[in-house]
């Protein structure tokens, strides 16, 4: 029985390379979207059983609509992968840079390459689209002469393209990392220990201070901390966070405090980090199936 995955792209591109690091061994019906939108879409109408997306990259910084996606879809995470990103400048066979009057990809794959970019301006035009791969494809399968297109080697090999730029992003040490979301979490509190948290907070001082006390009084390790503007309360925010904890039971605990002290907690998922970019164990959960 195959699972299905969605990912925003088509095959080829970064979100199927994590697919694979994830599910080396899986049998993977691969269902592409046109966005991050229609992934959600996907998971919560039940035409997939999994999606995967970027959540942040070491250069661009969080993808933060990814995150407000997440808890507005009432999706869960529930694993997370690192992979690390080489972009590519390409086009069709025969070209040369002098050639080239647009460069198109993704805008999160165009701000990581924004340094050489600047050496191909301003005759050059940057145009954002839909994804790496699928820029790359359009360039081969209607002959596009003089657009080149940034993504990954395996973009360029896959459809004949000619590579004028090798590791063009900004920074060389570039990863992307991605995270498995569902519409729950299977039942397991194996090796779990990190959680990504959103929270409100009311107006009053000392009320974030309070909350990264209590975190620390318990021994929960805050590893990233992010703020987004709650849509129609200008200047208020909710705040995104990831955590690393030891024992599960004592988190579950925490978060019983939490919620006295914060105006509003979504756990947005309770999984293993991953630093070691291990293959997924979801389809190895009994209840899994359940999706």
């Amino acid at each position: 029985m195959s699972l299905k995955i969605a990912i925003q792209g088509i095959e080829s591109s970064f979100h199927h390379l994590a697919v694979q690091q994830l599910f080396p061994d899986k049998n993977i019906e691969l269902v592409p979207c046109t966005s991050f939108d229609k992934v959600a879409e996907n998971i919560s109408c039940m035409n997939v059983d999994l999606g995967v997306i970027a959540i942040e990259n070491t250069i661009a910084g969080s993808i933060l609509p990814n995150y407000q996606l997440i808890d507005s879809c009432n999706l869960k995470i529930l694993e997370e992968t690192f992979l690390t990103i080489n972009m590519y400048l390409m086009a069709l066979n025969g070209t040369t840079l002098h050639d080239i009057d647009e460069v198109h990809s993704h805008p999160v794959a165009l701000q990581q390459c924004k340094q050489y970019l600047k050496r191909l301006q301003p005759h050059c035009k940057i145009i954002e689209g839909k994804d790496t791969a699928s820029e790359a494809r359009r360039i081969k399968e209607n002959n596009l002469k003089g657009v080149a297109a940034i993504a990954g080697k395996q973009v360029a090999e896959k459809f004949g393209l000619e590579i004028l730029g090798k590791n063009i992003q900004t920074i060389k040490e570039n990863k992307t990392r991605f995270v498995v979301i569902g519409r729950e979490t299977p039942l397991t509190t194996s090796k779990l220990n990190k959680a990504t948290l959103k929270f409100q907070l009311d107006h009053n001082i000392g009320s974030l201070s309070n909350v990264l006390q209590l975190l620390s009084t318990f021994g929960i390790n805050l590893t990233k901390i992010q703020s987004f503007p709650i849509e129609g309360k200008p200047w208020q925010y909710s705040f995104y966070v990831d955590v690393l904890f030891d024992n599960t039971t004592l988190f579950e605990e925490v978060t019983i405090l939490l919620r006295k002290a914060v105006s509003q907690l979504r756990i947005l998922g309770i999984y293993k980090q991953n630093l070691e970019n291990a293959p997924s164990t979801l389809a190895q959960i009994p209840s899994y199936e359940k999706y």
